[in-house]
């Protein structure tokens, strides 16, 4: 880990995790904040998560996403995924791709009301299509 990523983890009613990141965007900080994210999911499984991710720096590269989806990816299995980028959507596209790939049910939102409503009622405004 790269030092300042730091992630608080908070249950809510109806199956849903909500994770809120901060720190530097470095490959070791996100791999990070994944892999407390898969940790709660082995411990208590949700149907939901709603991530908050303001991570400040260069986005990853598809690659770097990859890794991540295929370390992480067996945990996140039937979880509804939101992944939320309030500072800028950068290239976390790949991520959803990758999700989307390894079979996994994933939207990014530039907002959290957008992702929230996604979450409880499936597709909405405010949600960004997968390129390609």
């Amino acid at each position: 880990m790269d030092g300042d990523v730091r992630t608080r983890l908070h249950r809510e009613s109806g199956g849903r995790l909500t994770a809120h990141v901060t720190g530097s965007s470095t490959f070791d900080n996100t791999l990070a904040y994944w892999r407390t994210i898969a940790e709660a999911l082995r411990a208590q499984p949700a149907r939901e998560l709603l991530l908050i991710d303001e991570l400040q720096g260069p986005s990853l590269d598809a690659g770097q996403w990859r890794t991540v989806v295929d370390e992480v990816g067996a945990d996140l299995a039937n979880l509804r995924i939101a992944h939320v980028k309030p500072h800028g959507l950068g290239t976390v596209e790949y991520c959803v791709l990758q999700a989307l790939e390894s079979g996994l049910e994933a939207q990014v939102f530039s907002d959290r009301k957008s992702a929230s409503l996604w979450l409880s009622y499936g597709e909405s405004a405010g949600s960004e299509p997968a390129p390609g």
